[in-house]
């Protein structure tokens, strides 16, 4: 008896099992490296701010790090600093499934006066950089 046609069926079954797991695998590394990419450069723009920094500058600083591809949006409330990235995740499977990663971070102002809007008052900073 040939057990060769049995094994060329079962590989050929088992194949798009591997190649889809290895897929998602690759997809979800993606999505983790995506994720810290933004959370490095929500902080990194937090800081900057509370340091001073025009809108500018954090937003230089947010697409340094977050990548090119990251929207920031930068706002102030009650003497808080609000930087908020969003990103979606690269890839083949990144761009056919709507998988966008958020990551957000907030800080006190460091200079006397900025950021302080009032209480209970919120203003933009800036707007939503693309």
């Amino acid at each position: 008896m040939n057990a060769r046609g049995a094994v060329t069926a079962e590989f050929a079954v088992v194949l798009p099992a591997v190649l889809g797991l290895l897929a998602m695998l690759l997809a979800g590394a993606a999505a983790g490296m995506t994720q810290l990419r933004i959370e490095e450069g929500a902080r990194a723009g937090a800081r900057a701010l509370a340091r001073g920094e025009d809108p500018a500058a954090v937003e230089q600083t947010v697409r340094t790090l977050a990548g090119g591809s990251a929207s920031v949006s930068v706002s102030a409330d009650a003497g808080w600093f609000n930087v908020t990235v969003t990103d979606r995740v690269p890839g083949p499977l990144g761009s056919s499934i709507p998988w966008t990663l958020t990551a957000r971070a907030s800080t006190r102002s460091e200079t006397p006066g900025a950021g302080a809007a009032g209480a209970g008052q919120s203003s933009t900073v800036a707007g939503v950089f693309r």
